[in-house]
């Protein structure tokens, strides 16, 4: 199967959904709570605009099996954390709990996190407030209706299978209103 060199998100003004596009696929997703950012700021619920690369994929090898993708593959563990302290030497980098400063907890009872694709959001380098934890995650659903996120972009499981197989660490994100 041909690797894609680039997929796309684009969502309306305000809204907090959208449709994710790689190649032949066309797939619902949702978005952060505020919508898009153009100035993304730590905490803002925004979905940063941009295009930016994809790092790997962080899954959940307790509850899936390692899917196919060109990524580079990492197992989250109960001590993974991702540091969203914008004052901290570690600010939107990995982190082991139990950490001093503010992280975000991966190792989640939800399913969000079974699936994560870092996305190359302010990582080179790290502005402090700037946004952390940008990732491609599996969705929150409410009688069938996608949930927003925190500021990154969710897929179903099944779509989010299908995008995996058809990218590498070559493959970059355009997000756009």
């Amino acid at each position: 199967m041909d690797r894609l060199s680039d997929i796309n998100v684009t969502a309306k003004p305000g809204a907090k959904t959208g449709r994710l596009t790689a190649g032949n696929h066309d797939f619902p997703c949702a978005i952060g709570r505020t919508g898009l950012a153009g100035e993304k700021r730590e905490g803002d619920g925004g979905t940063p605009i941009g295009t930016f690369p994809l790092r790997e994929l962080r899954y959940r090898q307790d509850r899936l099996a390692a899917p196919e993708t060109g990524l580079p593959l990492i197992p989250i563990g109960p001590k993974d954390g991702w540091c969203d302290a914008s004052a901290d030497p570690a600010y939107n980098r990995p982190v082991d709990f139990p950490y001093t400063a503010s992280a975000e907890q991966m190792w989640r009872d939800d399913h969000l996190y079974d699936l994560v694709i870092v996305v190359g959001y302010n990582d080179d380098p790290v502005v402090p407030e700037a946004g952390s934890a940008i990732f491609i995650h599996l969705a929150k659903e409410k009688n069938g209706e996608l949930q927003p996120t925190q500021g990154c972009v969710s897929l179903r499981l099944d779509d989010m299978l299908a995008l995996l197989a058809r990218i590498d660490d070559e493959t970059v994100i355009s997000i756009s209103g």
